[in-house]
């Protein structure tokens, strides 16, 4: 099954050091009955997207959260074993949940298939949208779309040998 482990590039830099995503259990993001639910879809591409985005939006809560961390979204792709990624079915009906699992144990970040992260040009608009998130879940419509706009920038596809790379270790 794969599953979308949102991060920062201080996050990343810090699984790439120790070799393991965490902290245990790991949160992250996967194609749940509930997200097939909301989604209306049977296009397995489409679902694993919209998890990727719902993956990105928590890397943006972790970038709100941290306001030293580089404003760049970060998702980590990891195949985990069917079983292994479990929702919690008593938030499983929360939208804000929509497509979160816990993956217990650790995760090797070897395991990983890929790595997705903003380009450069995003992160003014990544940093708005990371000032912007605690009035957007207030319930303001202006900082929804601030929040939202976010979303305009995909995210870009690494190889995971080009970790070392993104987070400042590589040549």
């Amino acid at each position: 099954m794969r599953v979308y482990v949102p991060l920062t590039l201080s996050g990343l830099a810090e699984a790439y050091k120790t070799g393991e995503l965490g902290p245990d259990p790991l949160v992250a993001y996967a194609v749940t009955p509930a997200l097939r639910e909301w989604y209306l879809s049977d296009d397995i591409e489409e679902l694993e997207y919209a998890a990727l985005n719902r993956a990105a939006l928590a890397s943006l809560r972790l970038l709100a959260a941290d306001a030293g961390a580089v404003r760049r979204r970060v998702v980590v792709a990891v195949d985990v074993p069917d079983g292994a990624a479990v929702a919690d079915p008593d938030r499983g009906l929360d939208p804000a949940a929509l497509g979160e699992v816990r993956v217990a144990g650790g995760v090797a970040l070897a395991k990983a298939a890929a790595v997705h992260v903003d380009a450069d040009d995003a992160e003014a608009d990544v940093a708005a949208g990371a000032e912007a998130l605690a009035a957007a879940d207030a319930g303001d419509d202006d900082a929804q779309f601030v929040v939202d706009g976010t979303e305009d920038h995909d995210l870009l596809w690494y190889a995971t040998q080009e970790i070392p790379h993104l987070v400042g270790l590589g040549g």
